[in-house]
């Protein structure tokens, strides 16, 4: 294998989950330009394969969150550490991400923790994913890391958004936070923001905001 890996306990959303993830962010393999081609530069090929702060915020915030008759879909998933927990608790979860390791990393995650399949699907934001269909919850992780994400990522998720759907986001304080609010409202998401100062468990402190969108029909048929 042409990239170092590491086996990790994550403990603070529930039961502990054992992951398999990069050694570290110096890992790179791309020998067919897959990944080049959805556009993840040698930079970043990495970190999809590693574990962030805010995935485990977010995957923290699932374990308790109201699963039952939701179509839920997650974000660039990585790892997929909240999809993993949603799944775990029966609730309906297609994970996504554009980085063409991302579901064989998720097979072998699903294995080490005596896991059922799960739903998987690529999802390149800046493109059309016609296998994604609509979803009733879309929540993701320090996913507004880019000037360009605010664009891409509001117009993916009303692509992929029931009439009725709620979207959570766990940011890091990213400065690109401002820009994707003004986006989500333009499409006529109302918009809250919780601070969290706390990593799930003993995990240490954590500085950023869990930002929640709203957009309902009948709200839509008002305003219209």
């Amino acid at each position: 294998m042409a990239y170092q890996l590491k086996f990790e306990t994550v403990s603070g959303s529930g039961r502990d989950l054992q992951v398999r993830s990069l050694l570290d962010r110096q890992q790179f393999h791309d020998p067919l330009g897959e990944a080049e081609a959805e556009g993840i530069s040698s930079a970043a090929w990495p970190i999809f394969g590693l574990l962030w702060p805010s995935g485990r915020v977010l995957a923290n915030v699932m374990q308790t969150f109201e699963l039952e008759g939701k179509r839920i879909l997650e974000l660039g998933c990585g790892l997929a550490l909240a999809s993993l927990v949603i799944h775990r608790r029966g609730g309906d979860i297609t994970a996504s991400d554009c980085h063409p390791l991302a579901a064989a990393f998720l097979l072998e995650n699903l294995k080490l923790n005596d896991l059922p399949a799960m739903k998987y699907q690529a999802g390149n934001w800046s493109r059309l994913n016609p296998l994604l269909t609509r979803f009733d919850l879309i929540i993701g992780s320090d996913v507004l890391y880019d000037r360009e994400q605010p664009q891409v990522l509001s117009q993916f998720i009303e692509l992929h958004a029931n009439p009725d759907v709620e979207v959570l986001i766990i940011d890091p304080d990213r400065g690109n936070r401002t820009s994707f609010n003004r986006k989500m409202g333009l499409l006529g998401y109302s918009h809250t923001e919780t601070r969290v100062s706390a990593l799930p468990g003993n995990g240490g402190a954590y500085k950023g905001r869990m930002l929640r969108y709203l957009k309902s029909s009948a709200a839509q048929k008002v305003q219209n």
